[in-house]
């Protein structure tokens, strides 16, 4: 009996023990559940969430909560766009978006991450427009896509979007023409009509999708969102379905780095690995497999693909270029796309409130302004403008004074900016104060520059510099001249108008970061310079 007794004791003692071991571990020696935030691209966002579910399954010590955000929004400021609620990883669709978050300031992410995923980049072409290219008999090339002279092509904007920057590459892969330079900038100029900001836009911009603008009929997207959206289109019974034409050598894919952000805890960066391990184990990669992702190395993980429009062949994977080889690339698709980011001075000196002849009894501001405010509309939806104006001591000690902070043209054209801009004022007596406030546009242009864009800073004004306090000629020349970078431009745009305008200034000004000078004697005609000024901009050869 003391022998029963002792042994109950016993059991019941190591029962005690194990319970309490298991309340305050866990089943895998945990106390409670540690939560893993993951922000995801969208289209992966669910299958992560998927994979993260079964380990939660078979681990409660890890909970994994996935949020789908548009890379996008993102990228330009990792730190202060999560907040307090700052993920312990991040899986973009691009590792392209790490590199341009890194250079938006983002000094604590990771500059690369395992990839998990691959999506090609592929043309989608609608089926009325690819049979007659030869489908279904056979499959057309990109070249045949881009000179098809009845096809409608878009674009998703390359300074935003990685698969435009692929479509880049893959165009000039394309080409065969003899004169290499003038046929790929004729391709370009195709593609920059219907030029929006992500691929997504484009497709809402399909025949059929009810858009009030002219459809398109084949754009650059991934191979995944295609795949996806003929699944749709299936589903609802819909006959609408797209092609995939795949480039004729490998450019980079859509790689989805998964990425662990500084800050996680021990226990968040140990769940970290168990979902990257899961996500690149068997379960994983079929999981992914039947959201229609490749694998990491280009591998169909779906093999027959649910749609014969869509290629189960291997596509070789490969890398974007350096930063100098994608800097030239996008610079010349800015220069034939016209997509700007500026900033545009306008001089509120006294003069120019001097009344203009045969203007109807406006000033030479007001004419200035109009023409501002029409010029809007030559730049395209995805330019970014800002406005300043400038005069002495315009904002306290400072000669300049934003008015319209820089966001893209086509929100500016229904925000009331364009009220903003038809308000300024001249300042009764004002100088101006022209060096200081070209110098202190072009540091605020060096430091937010953007790629794919032209950079500009461009100038109205109908005198010359009179600032007895500011900085002198020959400082704000050495100063620009420093700042100056081929490989990154920010070029100087001067717009001068009357008979008081200084042209050696303004040349020397605009020469020594590349720029030009415009000038009108009769303020009259500035809109008319003004255009000429904008016009020039969108010509590749100047």
């Amino acid at each position: 009996m003391p022998f029963l007794v002792a042994g109950v004791m016993v059991v019941t003692a190591v029962a005690v023990l194990f319970t309490v071991v298991r309340g305050a571990n866990g089943p895998a020696g945990c106390h409670e559940p540690t939560d893993v935030r993951v922000v995801a691209a969208p289209e992966i966002a669910e299958a992560v969430r998927e994979v993260g579910r079964s380990i939660s399954a078979a681990d409660e010590c890890y909970r994994f909560r996935v949020d789908a955000r548009d890379p996008g929004a993102i990228e330009g400021s990792v730190s202060s766009t999560f907040g307090n609620a700052r993920p312990d990883v991040w899986i973009p669709e691009s590792s392209l978006r790490l590199r341009r978050a890194l250079a938006a300031g983002a000094g604590d992410l990771p500059a690369s991450g395992s990839s998990v995923a691959n999506s090609a980049v592929v043309f989608a072409v609608t089926e009325q427009a690819a049979a007659p290219l030869g489908w279904p008999g056979r499959t057309p090339s990109w070249a045949d896509v881009l000179n098809a002279g009845e096809i409608t092509l878009g674009m998703p904007d390359p300074a935003r979007d990685p698969v435009g920057v692929s479509a880049l590459l893959g165009v000039q892969q394309s080409i065969s023409s003899s004169n290499l330079a003038t046929a790929y900038a004729a391709t370009l100029r195709r593609l920059s009509p219907n030029t929006l900001p992500a691929v997504e836009d484009l497709y809402s911009r399909l025949p059929g999708a009810g858009s009030s603008k002219a459809p398109v009929d084949a754009f650059p997207t991934s191979e995944n969102s295609l795949l996806q959206y003929n699944m749709r289109n299936s589903a609802a019974g819909r006959q609408e379905r797209l092609v995939a034409v795949y480039p004729p050598k490998p450019i980079p894919s859509l790689d989805y780095p998964f990425t662990i952000l500084s800050g996680p805890g021990t226990a968040q960066r140990e769940g970290a690995g168990k979902l990257l391990s899961a996500l690149l184990g068997p379960d994983g990669q079929t999981a992914l497999g039947e959201t229609g992702f490749r694998g990491p190395d280009g591998r169909a993980l779906r093999n027959p693909s649910p749609d014969e429009r869509v290629s189960v062949l291997p596509q070789a994977v490969t890398r974007m270029p350096g930063d100098g080889d994608l800097d030239t690339l996008l610079n010349q698709w800015a220069k034939v796309n016209q997509s700007s980011r500026a900033r545009v001075l306008i001089d509120v000196s006294g003069s120019m409130n001097a009344l203009v002849p045969k203007s109807g009894g406006k000033t030479r501001l007001q004419l200035s302004l109009d023409a501002a405010a029409r010029g809007l509309n030559l730049f395209k939806p995805t330019s970014e403008v800002s406005v300043w104006t400038f005069s002495t001591n315009l904002h306290g000690d400072k000669d300049y004074r934003e008015i319209v902070p820089m966001s893209e043209v086509g929100k500016q054209l229904t925000n009331g900016s364009m009220d903003r801009i038809r308000a300024i004022r001249a300042t009764p007596n004002g100088g101006t104060g022209l060096y200081d406030s070209v110098l202190a546009a072009y540091q605020r242009a060096r430091e937010e520059w953007e790629p794919g864009k032209l950079n500009l800073v461009i100038v109205l004004t109908d005198g010359h510099n009179d600032d007895p306090h500011g900085i002198t000629r020959g400082d704000l020349l050495t100063q620009l001249s420093a700042l100056a970078d081929r490989s990154r431009p920010v070029e100087i745009i001067g717009i001068g108008l009357g008979p008081d305008v200084d042209r050696g200034e303004l040349t020397a000004i605009t020469d020594v970061t590349g720029g030009k000078t415009f000038i009108t004697p009769d303020p009259a005609k500035i809109s008319d310079v003004f255009y000429s000024a904008l016009a020039a901009l969108s010509d590749p050869g100047q």
